[in-house]
């Protein structure tokens, strides 16, 4: 068969991201749905609405769709043993000990086990957890990385912890806003620790840096943890960022 022009490529890309744009969610703290695992678990917890591309297998992130083949959208990742990959981020994300990793043509997660939100009981929520895609995926208007941390660290916390699963956002404090190095990049983060009307308060972080497969695509991490005492310590997020690094082989850092 053969390649499709440029510019139906180009927009196969874009009708790609805009699906994946439509059901992106926080993961720290947000509400889950089990599926089957992808990197180290039987039951992968994984955001819901699901992770950028759905399910393996339907459209935008699995193994068919848009996900791959000629139309040029972004074909899922090459993966590594203890890394969750996100591809068209071009970047691959330490999963911790104990934790599940999922990776994806648009978008990577790394979470641990569920339980029942303290607002909905029907409902799943993560002790913490974090999610990346590119910064246009998180409908982001920032162009650098200090902007983008800046613009993304409300969406974040009222993804992971807002809503009927937390109930409202009480109150936030700003424990961080800084420069960081991300996988030899320069970028920026901002922490926050959220107060909530039901269950557990919460620490979330907005990460933002260039991709280091390609620098005109700006990727954003968006981390959440509980405050609680069966969650991961705060210091888990500085181990993950310290361990995120340009993907293997395959992760090209599209851009979207």
């Amino acid at each position: 068969m053969d390649a499709l022009p440029a510019d139906v490529a180009s927009r196969a890309r874009g009708y790609a991201v805009a699906a994946a744009v439509a059901v992106l969610a926080g993961i720290g703290g947000g509400v889950y749905a089990l599926t089957s695992n992808d990197t180290g678990g039987s039951d992968t917890a994984r955001t819901a609405p699901q992770r950028p591309g759905g399910p393996e297998g339907q459209d935008g992130g699995g193994q068919g769709g848009p996900g791959g083949g000629e139309s040029g959208a972004p074909r899922q990742p090459q993966t590594e043993d203890g890394y969750a990959t996100d591809g068209i981020s071009g970047i691959s994300i330490p999963v911790p000990d104990g934790w599940t990793g999922s990776s994806g043509a648009i978008g990577a997660s790394v979470s641990t086990g569920t339980y029942a939100c303290p607002g909905d009981s029907s409902s799943q929520c993560v002790r913490g957890g974090a999610n990346s895609a590119p910064a246009r995926a998180w409908e982001l208007k920032a162009t650098t990385a200090e902007a983008a941390a800046k613009e993304d660290i409300s969406k974040n916390a009222e993804d992971s912890y807002g809503g009927e699963s937390y109930g409202e956002i009480t109150s936030h404090d700003e424990l961080a806003s800084k420069a960081v190095t991300v996988a030899g990049e320069k970028g920026y983060m901002v922490r926050w620790k959220v107060e909530t009307a039901n269950g557990d308060d919460g620490y979330v972080e907005s990460l933002a840096f260039p991709s280091p497969a390609d620098s005109d695509v700006l990727v954003v991490v968006r981390f959440g943890i509980d405050v609680s005492d069966e969650a991961p310590e705060l210091s888990v997020i500085d181990e993950i960022t310290k361990g995120i690094k340009k993907a293997a082989g395959g992760s090209s850092g599209q851009e979207v």
